[in-house]
């Protein structure tokens, strides 16, 4: 039997879950838990955001679907930044995450709550979803493995949509041997998501990794020297480790946030207290008028920014400076990409430029600077390509992580070298665990 008993105890201090089972199974073969985005029957799906409180779906997401079906029990639902907006899981209705090292520190976003469970949870197998990193980030920050696969290897039906092209789910788990386990399991076509693609199919006989292209970048002196070690290990397990330039990556970043605004204006369009969660407004008012209130009042501060920004850069006249621009961004970068996999097989950078900063650093952030924590995990979300985020080091006692990216449909090198690279590095657990 999974034993739930002192879960509650441990997410009153951490907040990773917003939502916990208070049922237990007796046949249930393993655990998972769910992003708040995904729906579950049973649960809550509220993504984050106060103005989807009260809504209960009546059917599971296909990823969610796949794992009861394969004897997994699902134990709660994580906490996450709203509709997947942020860097750090600083910006939900429900509570913030906080680091399983250093509980001032943050788990990461937008999966903050699911790469906390994955540390604390011996054996615990998290589903998260990413966008701009929001699997990477937090595995980086928490110690752990996280995947992210090829757009469209997993289906989204069931999936509170951020951007619609970039969304991908994904799993995170302190075991890497998890991933290559349960990624084909919730992987394959799914005719309820057009985006979801059946071909080629994850290979069950995951094939060696044999060289990497590094690219170097501004990071702090604890993560450079994680990273600088991790290379050296990586030529000791006979891998090819090559430093390259990649000149288009540096536009990365700006073209995501116009792209991912554009979508995620659209698809918080459908949030006006009328249909999902919150219907508590005046209903003697005017629908603009009501529209604005309900928004006003429960969507948060980072919601309310995004949606400004990708209203404005898809409005007439700024469509083909700002939206179109980014499209062109997006197909160089991933013209670089190919031009880097003809020669190697996989991409390595840091998963992110520093440790997990204190909250008191957080919010002393201008959004600005909040955005450019995702320098180094937007480029492989924009081009739909697969990475795994892999503790290698820690710096203040906190985790390092680095990243692995591949082409497309190559996830089963990455699951591959996961698993060789668990058995070559030591990692040191929080303290807390269950």
């Amino acid at each position: 039997m999974i034993d739930l008993s002192k879960l509650p105890a441990i997410n009153e201090r951490y907040r990773m879950f917003s939502e916990i089972t208070s049922e237990a199974s007796a046949d249930a073969e393993f655990a998972f838990s769910a992003k708040d985005n995904l729906t579950a029957v049973g649960f809550r799906a509220r993504a984050g955001s106060a103005i989807l409180e009260g809504y209960e779906p009546v059917f599971d997401a296909a990823c969610v679907e796949k794992m009861r079906s394969a004897g997994g029990f699902l134990v709660g639902k994580t906490n996450m930044d709203e509709f997947g907006f942020g860097s750090f899981s600083v910006n939900s209705a429900y509570g913030v995450p906080r680091n399983p090292y250093d509980a001032e520190r943050s788990c990461g976003g937008s999966s903050g709550g699911a790469a906390c469970a994955a540390a604390v949870m011996d054996g615990h197998v998290a589903l998260g979803v990413s966008t701009g990193g929001s699997i990477a980030c937090p595995a980086s920050f928490c110690g752990v493995y996280g995947m992210a696969p090829t757009y469209g290897r997993v289906s989204k039906h069931g999936l509170i949509d951020y951007g619609n092209s970039m969304d991908k789910v994904g799993i995170l788990s302190g075991d890497a041997k998890d991933l290559g386990r349960y990624l084909p399991v919730i992987s394959g076509e799914d005719r309820r998501d057009p985006t979801s693609c059946n071909h080629p199919p994850l290979a069950k006989k995951f094939r060696k990794l044999k060289s990497v292209a590094l690219v170097r970048s501004e990071t702090s002196a604890g993560v450079d020297a994680a990273i600088r070690a991790a290379e050296e290990e990586l030529r000791s397990m006979s891998v090819d480790v090559e430093a390259v330039s990649m000149d288009t990556l540096r536009y990365a970043l700006p073209a995501y946030y116009v792209l991912a605004s554009a979508e995620g204006s659209t698809n918080i369009a459908r949030y006006c207290g009328l249909r999902y969660g919150r219907q508590d407004g005046d209903l003697s008012m005017k629908f603009d008028d009501y529209f604005t209130s309900m928004r006003s009042q429960y969507l948060g501060e980072e919601t309310k920014r995004r949606v400004i920004l990708g209203t404005f850069t898809r409005m007439s006249g700024f469509r083909d400076k700002y939206y179109a621009k980014a499209l062109g961004v997006r197909n160089a970068i991933i013209s670089e990409y190919k031009k880097i996999f003809e020669r190697f097989d996989a991409v390595l950078t840091p998963t992110m430029p520093f440790i997990s900063p204190r909250f008191d650093e957080i919010s002393g952030m201008s959004a600005l600077e909040s955005y450019r924590a995702d320098v180094l995990s937007v480029p492989p979300n924009l081009s739909g390509l697969p990475h795994v985020s892999m503790p290698c080091g820690y710096s203040e006692g906190m985790p390092v992580g680095m990243m692995l990216t591949a082409d497309h449909w190559n996830d089963d090198m990455l699951l591959s070298a996961a698993e060789d690279w668990q058995d070559r590095f030591t990692a040191i657990p929080p303290e807390v665990s269950l």
